[in-house]
């Protein structure tokens, strides 16, 4: 069994670092394989939702210049996933954000393999950006791996991370779930546990073509072209039928004030 480990921060050793290799670290004692890999400083191009990677089932996406396609690959031969990310204006990364993106739209994610996210931050936004990570696990039928606490280490050195004496076990945490869900799942199919079948896929909208939406663009069509003079007239005798409807107006057209609300402090 085999989990990869992505440092989605511009920097190769930092406390992002700091933070997988504690949790890398507690893998390869539960005898599980593992591979950090860096996503570069290298400019990522983001999902531009050209949907060719869909159209043509290629399972990547259609830009080959960066690593996203390179991580596939690693993926098909991985049973578990963890991403790490520092926190910048209380979200992930700008690169990690492009690269999950056409990461899992390309390939429709990866169903049933154990997912989790680490951030690490000098002092606020984690939860947020955390929140955000877990999103493409919780979307793509992966399990989400559980820790003591949230997946998160403090400071703005690695050496600071050192510091955070919760923050690491957190991550040794993270760790022995991992390991624990990946031989729990082996061992269910040993047993003839299968994942399960999914329902074919159901897209609903929420914006809809409606009866009212209908009679409305009837009515621009019957009365296009007219003079902004009898629009005019029109709007003011609809506006005088609505409030003639709701009580506010007389039959021969003088109006009446509406009842002026008065509140008064409840009663000691």
């Amino acid at each position: 069994m085999k989990v990869l480990l992505l440092n989605g921060s511009p920097h190769p050793n930092g406390c992002t670092f700091r933070a997988l290799s504690e949790v890398e670290k507690t893998l390869q004692q539960e005898g599980i394989e593992t591979e950090i890999f860096h996503i570069g400083t290298e400019a990522i191009r983001g999902c531009m939702g050209c949907g060719m990677c869909r159209k043509n089932k290629l399972g990547r996406c259609i830009f080959g210049e960066d690593a996203v396609n390179v991580v596939i690959k690693k993926m098909e031969e991985c049973d578990g996933l963890i991403v790490g990310s520092p926190v910048h204006y209380a979200g992930a990364s700008g690169g990690i954000t492009s690269f999950l993106d056409r990461m899992f739209y390309s390939t429709g994610g990866f169903a049933y393999k154990p997912g989790a996210a680490i951030v690490s931050c000098r002092r606020a936004g984690s939860t947020a950006a955390l929140e955000q990570l877990n999103k493409y696990f919780m979307m793509n039928n992966m399990p989400l791996v559980p820790s003591a606490y949230w997946n998160m280490v403090h400071g703005n050195t690695p050496e600071e991370v050192e510091q955070d004496l919760e923050g690491l076990q957190t991550m040794r945490t993270l760790g022995q779930n991992m390991a624990w869900m990946l031989k729990s799942i082996d061992a269910g199919k040993a047993h003839g546990i299968l994942t399960p079948a999914a329902e074919p896929k159901t897209r609903t909208n929420f914006i809809r073509e409606c009866a009212a939406i209908a009679r409305f663009a009837a009515w621009q069509g019957r009365y296009r072209g007219r003079s902004a003079k009898d629009d005019n007239g029109l709007r003011r005798h609809q506006a005088a039928g609505m409030r003639r409807k709701a009580g506010f107006l007389q039959p021969g057209g003088a109006s009446i004030a509406a009842p002026r609300p008065r509140f008064h402090p409840a009663p000691a």
